[in-house]
């Protein structure tokens, strides 16, 4: 049993790190911390982001400041309805001198993959990414190839530009652990920032001028620690699959979660402790990454849909009912019963007491 009272030095170590990491990123992107801290989770618990935002609000730039302050290769491809397959994963070609077929890598092959406006590809090329999201290699006529580590795939979508897109399939955006969106700037002090920044940097990209708090090796290591010593009490594992049923059982959803959300739950609410610095996972971690973790799994009925309900609602009213679990100490919790039950319990109780004094004072009669 882990000690909440003694935290794993490796890990507050690690935690200091991500505080660097967030901070190195702060230094370049003008964003919200939030944002940037279920980003860094995401890559720790080894889940992909699909990012869903208007044009130009800086996303490519998020995706390749967070490389370089995690120290890894990134290769971007630009989604278009005449983009095929062989054009992400590679294709194998004739080598007349060598007399045989040579693999050509595509751009997948990397760290941190950027499949920018993912939407404008058909679903077979779109496809072409389940295999690698899923188990970390592709296949190529037959011959299967491992994918570097980490891999991470951050891809965009435009929200209201629907002419010549090709929705994800559920399948498809099944494999995200995040749904995540930057938002515009929330100040006007913040876009004074973004345009003093471009001045201070002058330069085209200013992605270059971020500080590389990690590196590939060191980034794997972390993301090991995060599978290997942080705990998980029963409890909160109970809790998770309580708000993933939730979602199924919600009067509102026509399908809800799957077990691979209450899976993306449990790592990126893992991620989340190691990032505060704890060895730990507590109910908040859990709370923090729910509606970003669950609410592109589920559909809502049309007429809910008319009424202008919205997935990330649904998901809130599963938070607001099931029982949060409590501390008990040593990593230890305990799930507290609802407040509403407590109340009619306590009123029939107290119904029943009052019945049963009165057939007392008649009988004394």
């Amino acid at each position: 049993m882990t000690s909440t009272t003694t935290i794993n030095p490796k890990v507050r170590e690690a935690g200091a790190d991500c505080d660097a990491a967030l901070e190195a990123i702060s230094d370049v992107f003008v964003g919200q911390r939030f944002v940037l801290r279920k980003l860094l989770a995401a890559a720790i618990g080894g889940g992909h982001v699909l990012f869903e935002d208007f044009p130009g609000l800086g996303k490519t730039l998020l995706v390749k400041t967070f490389s370089e302050v995690i120290g890894c290769d990134q290769n971007r491809v630009q989604f278009t309805p005449d983009l095929m397959p062989g054009d992400i994963l590679g294709t194998n070609i004739w080598q007349p001198q060598a007399g045989e077929f040579s693999l050509i890598k595509g751009p997948i092959f990397t760290q941190i993959l950027l499949a920018d406006e993912i939407n404008r590809a058909p679903p077979k090329t779109q496809a072409a990414l389940l295999q690698a999201m899923e188990e970390r290699v592709i296949t190529i006529e037959g011959e299967t190839y491992k994918l570097d580590q980490p891999f991470m795939v951050l891809a965009t979508q435009n929200p209201i530009e629907q002419e010549g897109t090709y929705p994800l399939p559920e399948a498809q955006l099944d494999r995200f652990m995040f749904k995540l969106s930057t938002g515009y700037p929330d100040s006007v002090d913040s876009e004074v920032e973004i345009l003093s920044r471009r001045i201070k940097f002058s330069a085209a990209d200013l992605s270059s001028a971020a500080i590389k708090v990690f590196n590939r090796k060191k980034f794997v290591e972390l993301q090991r620690l995060c599978r290997n010593e942080i705990h998980v009490d029963d409890s909160i594992v109970r809790y998770i699959a309580e708000l993933v049923r939730g979602t199924r059982e919600h009067e509102n959803a026509v399908v809800g979660s799957s077990p691979r959300g209450g899976v993306a739950l449990l790592d990126s609410g893992k991620a989340m402790a190691l990032i505060h610095g704890r060895d730990f996972v507590v109910p908040d971690d859990i709370k923090e990454v729910a509606i970003d973790a669950l609410s592109h799994r589920v559909i809502l009925h049309t007429e809910v849909i008319l009424d202008g309900v919205k997935e990330e609602t649904v998901v809130k009213s599963v938070l607001d009912k099931v029982p949060v679990p409590v501390s008990l100490g040593d990593g230890q919790y305990d799930v507290v019963s609802d407040s509403s039950a407590d109340l009619e319990t306590a009123a029939e109780l107290t119904s029943d007491d009052s019945n049963e004094s009165s057939e007392d004072d008649g009988n004394q009669t």
